[in-house]
């Protein structure tokens, strides 16, 4: 039994963010049913270009990565029918999930007190771009703006020299990190009203959770009073360890150390690379001397590690003890062995779709497609009761698809 299940969502939420929270949801077992614009649907079904990237043809990743396992729902929430549905709906529902801005949510009748109205025990979960609270609370945003610009990420990561900023690496970057900070605030809320009986309302924000994903970098220069500054591409990275690195191979690929404690693991490295002497060389002899030679013993590596291939350097570091990784690009991770042991990577109808990162009792997510626009509208309607002559009333008065 997954841990969600028997836990309904009601999702009244568009583009990658917060309906990527619905998806961990029904992942971890809920059953969520995605509203959508009655005749439009969600407009990230319209999402095809992504920077050179085209999509043709369905299924679409861009739709599914935030909405597989969903049921969805055409539904004109502006008509007095369409929001009897929705309400009634609400009456069923555990969690109450939504981007919309406070402004729309008032338009809609669908803020706190309306939903609380007819359900008072639901969780009221908002996914907002800059927060619940301040001057610009009721603005808009996307994970570029509010989680990549604002939040600091991009400042710390553009090196100087560099005009403007370095980009996110791909879509929804920061929608998926945030939805997934989403998805465990609401378990947490439901949790809590299990134990308490107690209901909760649950925000967060792209820029909370930006400035949460560089928490320790803020952390850091609130307390020495300077920013964080990216290195120049090229240098080292770290100035007093040759260990904590990137290193390019003979075949133009790259591998990153991470040794925090050269010392611990200068000789076991140095094994490993054929140059056990270097085990005894006093410019190396202890954690002071690593540091204090830091730049020779980068040269030193640079020139031997550039003599292999990755896939020779992953054969002969299998056994080394210190941690490292091969760099890879969103077409290589598929090929990890790693990563398909676990299961990271999964089936959703025909596309593999990267699932959430949290497995419970060593059991891979289990996850079904995203839904065709409005595909269970009447499903869902039968479920609520609602007999085929009204079903159809409403079809014809527009108020559902």
């Amino acid at each position: 039994m997954k841990p969600l299940e028997g836990i309904r969502v009601l999702e009244v939420a568009m583009y990658g963010f917060v309906p990527s929270a619905g998806a961990v949801l029904a992942e971890w077992g809920a059953d969520v049913v995605k509203i959508e614009h009655s005749v439009t649907g969600d407009p990230q079904r319209g999402l095809r270009q992504v920077g050179r990237m085209r999509v043709e043809g369905d299924p679409n990743p861009n739709v599914e990565h935030a909405n597989r396992g969903k049921r969805s729902i055409g539904l004109d929430m502006g008509s007095e029918e369409g929001r009897e549905v929705l309400l009634e709906l609400a009456r069923r529902s555990d969690v109450f999930l939504t981007s919309f801005l406070p402004q729309a949510r008032t338009m809609f009748g669908i803020d706190l007190d309306d939903i609380r109205a007819v359900n008072p025990s639901i969780v009221y979960a908002r996914g907002s771009a800059l927060g619940p609270r301040g001057i610009e609370s009721d603005r808009g945003g996307y994970d570029m703006t509010a989680f990549w610009a604002r939040g600091g990420i991009a400042a710390t990561i553009t090196p100087p020299g560099v005009e403007g900023m370095i980009t996110p690496p791909g879509p929804a970057f920061g929608d998926t990190i945030s939805g997934t900070n989403l998805a465990g605030g609401i378990a947490a809320a439901l949790f809590k009203r299990e134990r308490t009986g107690e209901t909760s309302v649950v925000d967060v924000s792209l820029l909370g959770s930006g400035l949460w994903s560089m928490g320790h970098g803020v952390a850091l220069s609130l307390h020495l009073g300077e920013p964080m500054v990216a290195p120049v591409p090229g240098a080292h990275g770290a100035p007093t360890n040759p260990l904590s690195g990137l290193y390019a191979t003979s075949d133009g690929r790259y591998l990153s150390f991470v040794m925090l404690q050269p010392a611990k693991f200068w000789a076991d490295v140095c094994r490993h690379i054929d140059r056990p002497e270097l085990a005894d060389d006093p410019r190396f002899a202890s954690a002071e001397q690593i540091a204090a030679n830091t730049a020779e013993g980068v040269a030193i590596l640079r020139e031997i590690i550039a003599q292999r291939t990755l896939a020779e350097w992953t054969e002969r570091f299998a056994t080394l003890a210190g941690p490292w990784a091969p760099v890879q690009d969103s077409l290589q991770v598929s090929d990890d062995a790693q990563i398909r042991a676990n299961e990271y990577i999964v089936k959703a109808g025909e596309l593999e779709l990267v699932a959430n990162p949290v497995q419970f009792d060593l059991t891979p997510a289990e996850i079904g497609p995203a839904p065709e626009f409005a595909a269970q509208t009447e499903e869902v309607l039968l479920e609520l009761g609602l007999d085929w002559d009204r079903i159809i009333a409403l079809k014809t008065a527009g108020a559902v698809t």
